[in-house]
């Protein structure tokens, strides 16, 4: 998603939601015009942080192109930012646990949860049910994500919405 017309055909299209990541960063108006257009829950903004060291600290950097090159934002700041510009949600991607299985980084999630008042998705990790549970309970997301667990047949969707709701987590 580059442009507004990129947009308005997708939602012509028929989606309710277009997610936004590299051209929010390159073009952070990008995300207020869209928004002022088509309104702010049509707009998710992709937040994909990594950890890195800046000036001998650990620091969240977003990153784009698939977590191939440093922004320069800090992922806690950027978050806030898109929600000023009028994001409606956002979907945070830890770089760092994406792919991996072992759990969502939890600390990041509950920042970014914190530090704004949309929809944050939690992404990037999911080895299990529990680790979307986790990121519900521990880090404070509204939802999770999760791809290769369900791709794979690893968990079904029923026995997710199990353990979840087990833990007092609403599903529907």
């Amino acid at each position: 998603i580059r442009t507004i017309a990129d947009i308005r055909e997708l939602l012509n299209a028929g989606s309710d939601k277009v997610s936004i990541n590299s051209a929010a960063c390159r073009q952070p108006e990008f995300v207020r015009e869209a928004a002022e257009r088509f309104g702010s829950q049509c707009i998710v903004v992709n937040v994909d942080p990594k950890r890195v060291q800046h000036q001998g600290t650990e620091v969240w950097e977003v990153h784009i192109n698939g977590g191939r090159i440093a922004t320069g934002l800090r992922a806690v700041e950027w978050a806030q930012q898109v929600e000023e510009l009028g994001a409606g949600e956002i979907v945070l991607t830890s770089m760092d646990c994406d792919g991996t299985k072992d759990g969502y980084d939890l600390e990041i999630t509950s920042a970014v949860s914190e530090a704004v008042s949309i929809p944050v998705v939690a992404s990037g990790g999911a080895g299990n049910p529990q680790h979307l549970a986790d990121a519900i309970e521990h880090g404070k997301a509204d939802a999770a994500l999760a791809a290769s667990i369900f791709h794979f047949g690893e968990f079904s969707i029923g026995e997710t919405k199990r353990v979840m709701a087990a833990r007092g987590i609403p599903v529907r």
